[in-house]
């Protein structure tokens, strides 16, 4: 079966850097659009960033634009969310998720509804 499995989430000081990797097993990687969503506590999940299935366009929400980077490797498969500059708001639970998009080479995708498989999510936690 499909599993997207996230790591790299853990404690680091507001300024700091964390690297997450969400690993896909069970389905055909490159055909798959991939995205970063977050949830913080008593709020909803919201999205990050999102990578087209052949790593050609990216797209970050404004929150985290210039400080966060999506890429992937398609050889691993692996997408990975390189945050640098982290600040006490950037504290939440971590989701990878994919989206199928086989006929598509270009597409990303923000919204919650139009991905597939979802991970069990990592938590990123910035102290001030």
């Amino acid at each position: 079966q499909v599993q997207l499995v996230e790591s790299g989430g853990g404690l680091v000081q507001a300024g700091g850097s964390l690297r997450l990797s969400c690993e896909a097993s069970g389905l055909t990687f490159r055909w798959y659009a991939m995205g970063w969503f977050r949830q913080a506590p008593g709020k909803e999940r919201e999205f990050v960033a999102a990578i087209s299935r052949t790593g050609s366009n990216t797209f970050h929400a404004d929150s985290v634009k210039g400080r966060f980077t999506i890429s992937r490797d398609n050889a691993k498969n692996t997408v990975y969310l390189q945050m640098n500059s982290l600040k006490p708001e950037d504290t939440a639970a971590y989701y990878c998720a994919a989206k199928y998009n086989a006929g598509g080479s270009g597409g990303y995708y923000t919204r919650e509804s139009e991905y597939n498989y979802w991970g069990q999510g990592t938590q990123v936690t910035v102290s001030s």
